[in-house]
């Protein structure tokens, strides 16, 4: 039988709480709201029913929502977080995605624009696993990656990795020995509404050659090819 997927929100106005939760759960989503920050947090990284995404507020009082989102990728790297937040500016997004969002919505947002994103997010996620399956357990570099279980692990030690640090090296495994542009790592990864730069995908890229390489300043396997993309090498 498919679980309905639970989705944690995370957002201290009462009345957009509310709503979220009446639109989220006639789509048939299973919905647990806090206005709570800490209580918020502590729900997110349950190891005994962590939730499937997360609608996370950035202007919360007490701890903020970059707090938030930043312990989750230290506890739970592979949960999917949008973002709602009333900062709207170009800047904000780009933070947003660096510290590790998988989306972001800025209010006033439309319902169906929301759900759509909440839809994509979830497809986007449950699609990496479904991918992996045919991978299974494959050695980049000096890490040895477990799609399945989105695990990563070198010298016997699991490594901290978000989810989308998982897609990109899926995407660049997928394109393996060949160029792939920024442009199809944006499309493929974070799909085409994302507002991104080319600074957010290299800093991925540094992530991942801190994992896999024997030396991330003179990398072995992931190269970069000036003015066209990344190449993996295998």
């Amino acid at each position: 039988m498919k679980r309905t997927p639970y989705i944690l929100v995370i957002e201290d106005e009462a009345a957009i709480r509310r709503g979220l939760v009446e639109v989220l759960e006639a789509k048939g989503y299973r919905v647990v709201a806090v206005s709570s920050g800490l209580e918020g947090l502590s729900l997110a990284i349950d190891p005994m029913e962590p939730p499937q995404l997360v609608l996370l507020d950035l202007m919360l009082p007490g701890i903020s929502g970059a707090e938030i989102l930043q312990e989750i990728r230290r506890c739970a790297p592979q949960l999917p977080v949008i973002i709602i937040t009333a900062k709207g500016q170009e800047r904000d997004k780009v933070l947003g995605f660096e510290l590790g969002a998988d989306d972001y919505v800025t209010k006033p947002f439309s319902i169906l624009e929301l759900l759509g994103r909440v839809s994509a997010v979830l497809r986007r996620t449950n699609g990496v696993l479904d991918r992996a399956v045919s991978v299974g357990l494959v050695i980049i570099g000096l890490a040895t990656v477990d799609f399945d279980q989105m695990v990563l692990l070198r010298d016997g030690i699991a490594r901290e990795l978000s989810v989308k640090g998982f897609e990109l090296l899926h995407c660049l495994l997928r394109h393996r020995g060949k160029v792939v542009s920024r442009d199809t790592l944006m499309d493929e990864v974070w799909g085409q509404e994302a507002i991104l730069n080319s600074r957010t995908i290299d800093n991925y890229i540094v992530k991942l050659r801190q994992l896999i390489e024997p030396d991330p300043n003179d990398p072995h396997y992931l190269h970069t090819v000036h003015g066209a993309g990344y190449r993996l090498i295998l």
